[in-house]
């Protein structure tokens, strides 16, 4: 028998029993379905996460008061025992760092913008430095961004993200309008560009006023963060991070072997820690995937065994007619490979679907790639094949004699 004959004999029996089809190929497609998905979500969220790093710069270093990530509870409590990063410590890094290409601040907060009869409640209000446009490289779409004068002297001015002119300003030029800040006035003089939406969550409701200003209107009582621009990696970032720890540990008079009472970190820190996540999350998921594909191969074998028994005398007058016991093994080998192929097939369309519907609900990122399709529809077929290497031998065994007899 010709493989495309067998291939075809394969397909035109999964037809044939279609409910028996689709209970058989569950497994598989369950299995498969699952690793496309979660790589396509993995892939997409890795991608975001490196976007966002580029954002930054590869060079840029953060000072916060506690770090990005930490495991328990008292890690917590201890982390919030620290002194908080203050406007003056921005102020001597700013001052003392020599190797610093760029240093910056920021500091947030949620509350409302109100332009006339038109307002928001939900607003991310961010309190910036002249500098964090350039270092979160933050492009300005309409207008411009603060100038040093305007950051130190407490200016009145704001940079505006795309919802706030679509939802609050209307129509016409933003720029020069004045809008009310949690009742505080200021004059728009840039307008952001649009960076969509993550999770769901609009990138775009904000408003950037001078850090002065924030911290005049909403007090300095919480801890700040300061961004440094190395300029570069490898030894610079070194020679800066140094630099920036000796500043911090003399501002927080700590003695030679004291821990430091804050937490330095490169931007690639976080997105390294958030892959290492995904990794280990997909590595589960496709070890459950992977016991899907052991039950799905195991009903292919139990099926294809009901198979042999069905079509014992097909075989027997296969073999009477000169059939050999290698055709007869080829045949059921590729037409349990073929079950399983076709799951994986279904699987992967399934997985594709079900990732880009995340995306299209809750906007969370997903990228399609070739490698996991591959895979994941060579591992299927390895699984019918290895699987069905039971039936098909015990197939190819029968005497051609009693398996006609069989069926008299």
């Amino acid at each position: 028998m010709q493989f495309s004959e067998a291939f075809k004999l394969a397909l035109l029996s999964l037809w044939g029993n279609k409910m028996r089809s689709i209970l058989t190929l569950l497994g598989v497609v369950i299995g498969v379905a699952s690793v496309i998905t979660v790589v396509t979500l993995t892939n997409g969220a890795k991608k975001f996460v490196t976007d966002n790093i580029n954002r930054y710069g590869a060079s840029v270093i953060t000072i916060t008061k506690m770090p990005q990530t930490f495991i328990t509870i008292e890690e917590y409590l201890s982390y919030q025992k620290r002194k908080d990063i203050s406007y003056d410590d921005y102020r001597a890094v700013l001052s003392e760092c020599r190797s610093c290409v760029l240093v910056g601040s920021d500091h947030s907060t949620t509350g409302g913008v109100v332009y006339q009869t038109k307002s928001t409640t939900d607003s991310t209000i961010r309190g910036i430095t002249w500098t964090m446009p350039a270092i979160a490289n933050l492009n300005i779409a309409e207008g411009r961004s603060f100038t040093e004068s305007e950051d130190e002297h407490n200016a009145h001015v704001a940079i505006i993200g795309a919802d706030i002119v679509e939802n609050v300003l209307g129509q016409g030029d933003p720029l020069g309008k004045e809008i009310r800040v949690n009742g505080s006035p200021y004059t728009v003089i840039g307008v952001a560009e649009s960076q969509g939406k993550t999770l769901g969550t609009s990138m775009d409701n904000w408003v950037g006023i001078p850090l002065t200003a924030f911290l005049h209107q909403f007090g300095a009582h919480s801890s700040l963060a300061i961004y440094a621009d190395a300029g570069g990696g490898g030894e610079v970032m070194d020679n800066v991070m140094d630099q920036l720890r000796v500043i911090m540990r003399a501002r927080r008079h700590l003695l030679p072997g004291d821990s430091d009472a804050f937490s330095i970190d490169t931007s690639a820190t976080f997105g390294n820690m958030l892959g290492n996540i995904l990794n280990n999350f997909g590595a589960i998921v496709v070890a459950i995937a992977g016991i899907s594909l052991v039950i799905g191969g195991i009903v292919i074998m139990n099926i294809m065994l009901v198979s042999v028994t069905e079509r014992t005398r097909e075989i027997g007058v296969r073999k009477a007619l000169g059939a050999r016991r290698k055709d007869i093994l080829i045949q059921f080998l590729i037409e349990s490979a073929t079950m399983s192929l076709t799951g994986g097939v279904i699987g992967v369309i399934a997985g594709i679907t079900l990732a880009k519907v995340i995306t299209l609900v809750i906007s969370f990122p997903s990228e399609v790639e070739i490698w996991p399709i591959v895979v994941s529809l060579f591992v299927a077929t390895a699984v019918g094949l290895f699987f069905g290497v039971y039936p098909a031998n015990k197939a190819s065994q029968l005497d051609p004699i009693v398996a006609l007899r069989s069926e008299l």
